[in-house]
């Protein structure tokens, strides 16, 4: 199936703030042939983000961002979630030029270099968001202390992580975030061939 197995009867704004929600009338083809019956859904319009996991191949390490979570105060969960860097792609930015500013303003390093890792939906069932996920080579000897925009309200603590205890973290639920649990998952998969890529011998011979 595709976008053609689609159709849209009715498309209207029911909120617009800083973000936006759109209500629809559709009906879309079934697995087992003929078509559905008008249903009706609200969808929120968020827009699509760009996020990096920072990782050092020279010292082995991530950086690692804590910060204030609206959300997830509101579901019961830790209030300070434990993030991979990230931000809004605005009109006419690409996702590499916001991977790059980003993780300036929220850790202080300079993306030295940056490989793609995915690009995924955050919640297709009521969201149009998409996320395209980086990691990105930095250099972490300076790294640390409280970062973010001022007139943003940002309040973003940086923590240099060795890339050995990224697995602990994840097994002690450490981590509660899908973006986070998404790039470091990666990087368990990845670590020698990025560390090989970036010039540097395979951690198993470390």
């Amino acid at each position: 199936m595709d976008r053609r197995d689609v159709e849209i009867t009715e498309k209207q704004t029911v909120y617009q703030g800083y973000f936006r929600v759109d209500a629809y009338r559709l009906r879309h083809r079934l697995h087992a042939g003929g078509w559905s019956r008008e249903l009706r859904r609200e969808v929120f319009e968020r827009g699509h983000a760009a996020a990096v996991l920072p990782y050092d191949p020279d010292r082995d390490t991530v950086l690692l961002l804590e910060q204030f979570r609206i959300g997830a105060y509101l579901a019961d969960l830790p209030p300070w979630q434990t993030e991979v860097v990230a931000g809004i792609i605005d009109e006419g930015e690409t996702a590499e030029t916001v991977a790059v500013r980003e993780t300036r303003e929220e850790t202080g390093c300079d993306i030295l270099d940056l490989v793609p890792i995915c690009r995924y939906l955050s919640s297709p069932g009521g969201m149009t968001e998409s996320v395209a996920l980086f990691c990105g080579r930095v250099d972490s000897r300076n790294a640390g202390g409280i970062h973010g925009l001022a007139d943003e309200q940002e309040d973003i603590r940086v923590e240099v992580v060795p890339a050995n205890a990224v697995a602990g973290l994840l097994e002690q639920g450490k981590i509660g975030n899908a973006v986070t649990i998404i790039a470091l998952q990666w990087l368990l998969l990845h670590r020698d061939a990025l560390r090989r890529r970036w010039g540097q011998v395979d951690s198993a011979d470390r």
